[in-house]
């Protein structure tokens, strides 16, 4: 059974029967459906773009199997693991018309949803996603998270390194076991092939419901031409840049990316 509680109520969002599952999510607001897929820093640091999505929608942002509060099981291990999973849960509620909302590795995953099945969904949004190869065989098309110092990671990520987490020893144990729990699992699901999926760009022409790609300006990690490239793979996709954001476009300017998302799907 694939079973959604909010920790912080205790209250149960959602089942499915099937494999079981349990996935910690924050659920907020009211109007249409929205599923947010985060990224690898997760609820907290995309609390803010929840919050004003939430003004707009009835936002569902679950931490994925492997980060946050959510168990992995031993099965799932794999993209597409968490696609079908997350498919899966939108027929079993019979959902319709979603929005869904992908934010980095979430955005990923969000497409590799959407290639695969489109029915229940009403618009897509993708912020900054990695997942396909632009590039030649020896390009690297995006930054080495795991191989980068940490003071660098955040210029990268960021417009402005101070909206990264700083210097971890000064920072509490529970933050950086977090951190180091999400990028745990974010190599698990994406070391190799190195965050992408080789086909993805191939299928990507299957999405046909409306598409947002946004994009910070100053990403360091995959730069707007590479967002331009996946924009440009989905027929009728727009794309946005975002300026004053990086990476982590949600964190740096998320009444901006909430303002995009409700104009997109007005």
């Amino acid at each position: 059974m694939l079973t959604l509680v909010d920790s912080a109520s205790g209250t149960v969002v959602g089942r499915a029967e099937g494999e079981d599952v349990v996935l910690d999510v924050r659920t907020t607001g009211s109007g249409p459906t929205l599923l947010l897929l985060h990224g690898v820093e997760g609820r907290e640091a995309d609390a803010a773009l929840v919050d004003a999505l939430a003004e707009h929608y009835t936002v569902i942002a679950p931490s994925h199997p492997g980060f946050g509060l959510s168990p992995r099981p031993d099965w799932c291990d794999t993209v597409e693991d968490l696609a079908y999973l997350y498919l899966e849960w939108l027929e079993r509620q019979d959902l319709r018309d979603v929005t869904l909302v992908g934010l980095q590795f979430g955005g990923w995953l969000a497409a590799e949803m959407a290639v695969r099945d489109c029915s229940r969904l009403g618009a897509l949004a993708l912020v900054d996603p990695v997942g396909i190869k632009v590039g030649g065989r020896e390009d690297r098309d995006i930054a080495d998270v795991f191989a980068i110092a940490r003071e660098e990671l955040d210029e990268r990520t960021f417009a402005d390194a101070d909206a990264g987490p700083g210097d971890l020893s000064q920072a509490p144990v529970e933050d950086v076991l977090h951190i180091a729990r999400n990028e745990e699992a974010l190599a698990l699901y994406g070391w190799e092939p190195y965050l992408h999926n080789p086909r993805l760009r191939r299928w990507l022409p299957r999405i046909h419901v409306p598409t947002l790609v946004a994009w910070g300006a100053q990403d360091g990690i995959v730069s707007p031409e590479y967002g331009r490239a996946y924009a440009a793979s989905i027929p009728g996709a727009r794309f946005e840049l975002v300026d004053g954001a990086g990476h982590r476009a949600q964190v740096e300017q998320p009444d901006t990316l909430a303002k995009l998302v409700a104009d997109h799907t007005a």
